[in-house]
């Protein structure tokens, strides 16, 4: 086994993977993201993540921004629909430091209101930011089309209007209501032993009351199908065709990121890249996704192009999708898209940071972290049958929604 599980008395559990480095990681997983908000708060997940890093009962600011920094390390942070991870990364003998100050923010900070108000301005100018940014807007805005009337459709960021209203009480409430310490991971990678680890987690994490509140997620319902246009102050068409997708609870999901990478994942030799970029020269960028939530997910292409290219790419793209629902992959395809993804996915390992954050959410959300080996082998179990049928469900023509953002005519 390459890690340890060790779970405290209140319920976080605290996962090591031993390594040879002088670099150590590590990273504190939260099950609670912005589909947790109530209704009429979006973005206060976000906005919580920001405040950690503005005071604590015995730090300010500046001492929480050099507490790491100093001695070179590197702390930052992010919030997803799901998830509200801290991180770290710094020299081995920081351990301690590291464990002590990401305990410090995630569970003592205090909030004050002049910072309050000093973060609400940075984050409305970083919610104007990805508005003047179609590429990334239309993203959220494909999302929020797709799950109208669910948290999922929320942006993570929320609005100006939803920021501005943000008070400590909502803060304090969400915290409350959804930092449950049994849906806490605590991630270690490096050159550890196992019991330093545990000695030094019980000291800082175990002091922490535990929170067994559970939360209420409500499962998205499917819209009816929906296109689409609207017109922007913008240079390039910019479009999404997408659907919703399995969760990662669905057997299915293996399928589907094999078949998301055949199409339009990593590298240029992508079907929906050679077609659509390198024969036709059409789109610049040009690429699919498949994300997977814990009750649903979302598969998605896109490209931007100039205006009068879109309806070709968007003809293409829907000839490349009938294709993989009606032509069953032959025997070396499908070899060769498995042998591309788990190549990828070994390299991948050396991001470890990112592997060590993987893991921490697959110990919360499946009570297990599968290995290398268990992955590749449920990869390869794919079959070409499983893959058209994927293809049948998830691009079906009757439930693809389209988004496009089309540039304003000219005067």
């Amino acid at each position: 086994m390459d890690h340890e599980v060790y779970r405290l008395k209140n319920g976080i559990r605290i996962l090591l993977k031993p390594t040879v480095s002088p670099i150590g990681h590590c990273c504190l997983i939260i099950n609670a993201g912005a589909r947790d908000e109530e209704e009429g708060k979006p973005g206060l997940a976000h906005f919580i993540e920001h405040l950690l890093f503005k005071g604590t009962k015995k730090r300010n600011t500046n001492q929480i921004l050099n507490r790491l920094e100093v001695v070179g390390a590197d702390l930052n942070a992010y919030t997803t629909k799901e998830y509200t991870c801290l991180h770290a990364s710094f020299l081995h003998e920081h351990l301690e430091r590291s464990i002590d100050l990401l305990q410090d923010i995630a569970f003592f900070s205090t909030f004050p209101e002049v910072e309050m108000e000093k973060e609400k301005g940075v984050i409305i100018d970083e919610i104007l930011s990805y508005e003047d940014q179609p590429e990334e807007a239309i993203n959220d805005d494909f999302e929020s089309l797709l799950f109208k009337g669910n948290t999922l459709g929320e942006n993570i960021l929320g609005t100006k209007d939803s920021v501005s209203a943000f008070k400590k009480t909502d803060i304090l409430n969400f915290i409350a209501r959804t930092y449950n310490t049994h849906e806490i991971v605590f991630a270690i990678s490096g050159n550890y032993k196992a019991g330093r680890v545990w000695a030094l987690c019980d000291k800082y994490f175990g002091i922490i009351p535990e929170n067994k509140k559970e939360k209420q997620r409500l499962k998205p319902i499917p819209n009816p199908k929906q296109e689409l246009i609207i017109t922007k102050p913008i240079n390039q068409t910019h479009c999404i065709l997408g659907s919703h997708a399995y969760s990662f609870h669905d057997d299915k999901k293996h399928g589907l990121l094999l078949l998301n990478n055949l199409l339009g994942g990593n590298g240029m030799s992508s079907r929906l890249n050679l077609e659509i970029r390198e024969k036709y020269g059409i789109a610049y960028t040009i690429e699919s996704n498949y994300t997977a939530f814990s009750d649903s997910g979302i598969f998605s292409i896109y490209f931007g192009t100039d205006e009068e290219k879109a309806n070709k790419a968007l003809k293409l793209v829907h000839k490349e999708l009938k294709k993989v629902r009606e032509q069953k992959l032959g025997v070396v395809q499908l070899q060769q898209a498995k042998q591309k993804f788990i190549g990828q996915i070994a390299l991948g390992e050396e991001n470890r940071m990112g592997v060590l954050i993987s893991m921490a959410k697959s110990l919360i959300d499946f009570n297990r972290v599968d290995s290398l080996e268990e992955v590749f082998a449920k990869l390869n179990a794919v079959s070409a049958s499983e893959i058209l049928e994927i293809a049948n469900e998830v691009f079906n023509p009757n439930l693809l929604n389209l988004l496009m953002f089309k540039p304003e005519e000219e005067n």
